[in-house]
């Protein structure tokens, strides 16, 4: 019966195995945006792009969120449900601010007349930093429906898997952000 147990605790939940294949799928989309971005930027008529102040601060924000939602995780965890609902909210909260400062960047990129047009680093800013925001709007509607059966919803087997896959992605797209802006700071700039 043990030997039963602990090969069932090895295995990995299907819902945490189909996350990290959308996190590998999703590696390779920016891996290969990333690296189209290299190649293009050997071009002659290449413009690198300076980015704007605000994705900084946007980088702060979604860092605090990250650990917002591993507190979160860790509340669900110990049982804590009214720290847990206030720190799912507080995760959706800086997610969205997040998204606010991604536009502002955009739009402040825009002004600087960094646009689609002609060979440079602009065109491919937008497309992967918009790539990412979706991503993390996705995110922020996940967070969004566990918020709700935070309040709402009853628990009737008190799993922590949800939590922990929305906790996992939340930390890639987390992560996911600050590669991209560290790639673009060394070699968009060039």
């Amino acid at each position: 019966m043990d030997i039963v147990s602990n090969q069932q605790k090895q295995k990995m939940h299907p819902h945490k195995f189909t996350l990290w294949v959308a996190i590998g799928s999703l590696v390779m989309m920016f891996a290969g945006l990333t690296s189209a971005f290299i190649v293009k930027s050997n071009q002659v008529n290449w413009k690198p792009v300076t980015l704007p102040k605000v994705f900084w601060i946007s980088t702060i924000v979604i860092l605090l969120s990250s650990l917002a939602v591993q507190l979160a995780l860790r509340s669900f965890k110990n049982r804590e449900m009214n720290k847990y609902r206030m720190l799912i909210g507080a995760t959706v909260l800086l997610g969205s601010v997040f998204i606010v400062f991604q536009w502002m960047g955009f739009q402040n990129l825009w002004a600087q007349q960094v646009t689609f047009r002609g060979a440079g680093a602009g065109q491919f800013l937008y497309v992967i930093f918009s790539l990412h925001a979706l991503h993390v709007i996705g995110g922020i509607v996940a967070l969004m429906v566990m918020l709700i059966k935070a309040f709402f919803g009853k628990i009737k087997l008190y799993s922590s898997v949800p939590v922990e896959v929305a906790a996992t992605y939340w930390h890639f797209v987390d992560f996911l952000w600050i590669y991209l802006l560290v790639f673009f700071l060394v070699i968009g700039g060039n």
